[in-house]
């Protein structure tokens, strides 16, 4: 008789003490150390750092022990510290990656004002948590 083992939090159990990388469904990226893991897949990890990655630049947040909700989680995998340490991304303190992070987002932001506000001209109705004519 062949047994299969069943994709879940049952093969998480494999990957304790081991450098994981977990992505949460907000965006965020975790690096830390698995040390437990329950039914429901809630996770804690040890050493934790938050990466933030902007194009080829990333910089590291220390978070230390994080306890993650299992139904936070959308990407879970262990690193390999060879292949990280080959990755063609050049880190930066925390205030250079923040700031980058901020800019790219308030350009983001304001192509989706522009890109609403051309909706709108076209006479299209626009639904949107901001308004072209926010001031902040």
């Amino acid at each position: 008789m062949i047994l299969a083992t069943v994709p879940g939090t049952a093969t998480l159990l494999e990957e304790l003490d081991k450098k994981l990388m977990v992505v949460l469904r907000d965006g965020r990226t975790l690096i830390g150390y698995l040390r437990s893991i329950d039914q429901f897949a809630n996770l804690v990890l040890h050493r934790t750092i938050e990466r933030i990655h902007v194009g080829k630049e990333y910089g590291d947040i220390p978070r230390g022990v994080f306890i993650i909700r299992g139904e936070n989680v959308e990407l879970c995998g262990e690193i390999d510290p060879i292949k990280e340490e080959r990755l063609p991304l050049k880190e930066v303190s925390v205030e250079e990656i923040l700031e980058s992070q901020s800019r790219v987002q308030e350009e983001k932001l304001e192509k989706e004002k522009l890109r609403l506000k051309r909706l709108k001209d076209l006479g299209f109705p626009v639904t949107s948590e901001f308004t072209t004519d926010d001031n902040y």
